[in-house]
């Protein structure tokens, strides 16, 4: 099915839909466009709403020995817990410079991107915070915003710089350089420029084998024009080469991403009635599936005991729901 058409619904999936109330399986959030989906569907398997009361949810990351999840709280200036088990969400740390995206490194430390103090840092074993990079070249960095790791042990983040275009989620500045992916070896501190041809790169992550790289453009917000797009590179060496459209998002735009074992590309997506939530697209960009929310993803990540349970972050609330699928890099 092509993407316009599947947005094309006469009826809400989410209509009557009770987030507190009982669900009848198969839950109708969860649709099928194209039988490779209903593989990774689970019939009884519902959409949870696993907690609300944040002001804007971001940078899912799931820490499988301690059986929680970690998410931003960015306009709150906190990064919330949940912890499984119990299934209670509480503050795991505030302030957190209005932290954005989260992921954690090759040692099963926490990274983060901090959009107030425009840098990157690691959370130590010990709870300490260590600085990974905040400036290129001499100059501030723009704001980073979402990260993703390389088994060599580098940090590849997004800086598009959205931090300092709001007091809600930061504070203003100018940017004195140009929106960009870096790659950062945290071993010498070197960070080098991996993309420079987009407006505003956002969402990262890698495919299943390292070979690509994904990276979700947005810079249609200030910038009128700009495609509302998912981009594909293939990764050499330090660099991002090929620039090529792996799936246009409009109507809607997408923000976080995530990829699974089969080489799916799970989206966050936003865009309104029939578009907000998450977006599953086969390897070669065709829409095969969509999970409903009644507010739009921003983030999201596979973890849970097994990591086949997708956690998403969307507006004000964490939602959760089992799939069968497996992240392809999940701790």
């Amino acid at each position: 099915m092509c993407y316009a058409a599947a947005m094309a619904t006469s009826e809400s999936p989410l209509a009557g839909r009770d987030w507190n109330g009982i669900v009848a399986y198969p839950d109708p959030a969860v649709q099928v466009h194209d039988p490779r989906f209903a593989k990774l569907r689970i019939g009884n398997a519902a959409v949870e709403r696993l907690y609300t009361g944040a002001r804007w949810a971001e940078g899912p990351v799931w820490f499988g020995d301690h059986g929680c999840l970690l998410f931003s709280d960015i306009p709150n200036n906190r990064i919330l817990r949940y912890d499984a088990a119990s299934g209670r969400t509480s503050e795991f740390r505030r302030p957190s410079n209005n932290t954005n995206g989260n992921f954690r490194d090759c040692q099963g430390r926490l990274i983060s991107c901090e959009h107030d103090s425009r840098r990157v840092t690691r959370t130590e074993h010990d709870g300490s915070l260590t600085v990974l990079i905040d400036q290129f070249d001499g100059k501030p960095l723009n704001g980073p915003n979402d990260l993703c790791t390389h088994p060599d042990g580098s940090i590849w983040f997004t800086d598009p710089g959205y931090g300092t275009l709001y007091q809600y989620e930061g504070h203003w500045a100018e940017h004195e350089l140009p929106a960009r992916v870096y790659r950062l070896d945290p071993a010498t501190g070197e960070a080098t420029v991996a993309v420079d041809d987009m407006v505003m790169p956002n969402g990262i992550c890698f495919t299943p084998d390292f070979t690509g790289l994904y990276v979700v453009e947005t810079g249609f917000s200030h910038h009128p024009g700009t495609p509302r797009v998912i981009y594909r590179y293939d990764v050499a060496d330090t660099r991002a080469r090929g620039q090529r459209v792996f799936v246009d998002m409009s109507p809607g735009n997408s923000d976080g991403l995530r990829v699974d074992i089969y080489g799916n590309v799970w989206a966050g997506a936003a865009g309104g009635e029939g578009i907000d939530g998450v977006h599953c697209f086969s390897p070669e960009g065709e829409l095969i599936g969509q999970i409903h929310l009644p507010e739009r993803c921003a983030n999201l990540c596979f973890g849970g005991a097994k990591k086949n349970r997708l956690f998403m972050a969307a507006s004000q609330s964490l939602y959760a729901v089992y799939v069968e699928t497996v992240g392809a890099q999940s701790p």
